[in-house]
């Protein structure tokens, strides 16, 4: 059976490491953004600030939200953890989406 890749053409820049940091996955939209990192390793392209917080990400299963901007490009970042067993007790890395913010986004109330 072909598994196929789901987020490979999708607007939102996937980036996926192992528990050691290093990168096993970029969709399309990573790759263009990042370049291709694929087999390098997160350590080596963070600053010493950004590696604590990659640190305490796989070390604590924590996740990390924020916005960024760099000019005019508003984007949300989301890293998360992934696991290798269905009850969560095991970290095998971590998940990045980083997804470009329109100006005009609509924020919901929802009961």
């Amino acid at each position: 059976m072909e598994i196929m890749d789901f987020f490979k053409g999708v607007n939102v820049s996937i980036t996926v490491s192992d528990a050691e940091g290093n990168i096993v996955y970029m969709n399309d939209k990573s790759i263009e953004v990042n370049g291709d990192a694929r087999g390098g390793n997160l350590m080596k392209c963070h600053n010493e600030n950004s590696k604590r917080i990659i640190e305490h990400l796989l070390n604590d299963a924590a996740t990390n939200v924020y916005t960024v901007q760099k000019g005019p490009v508003k984007k949300l970042i989301y890293q998360t953890p992934w696991y290798s067993d269905e009850e969560k007790k095991t970290v095998a890395g971590l998940v990045e989406f980083s997804i470009i913010l329109p100006d005009d986004i609509p924020h919901h109330v929802r009961f």
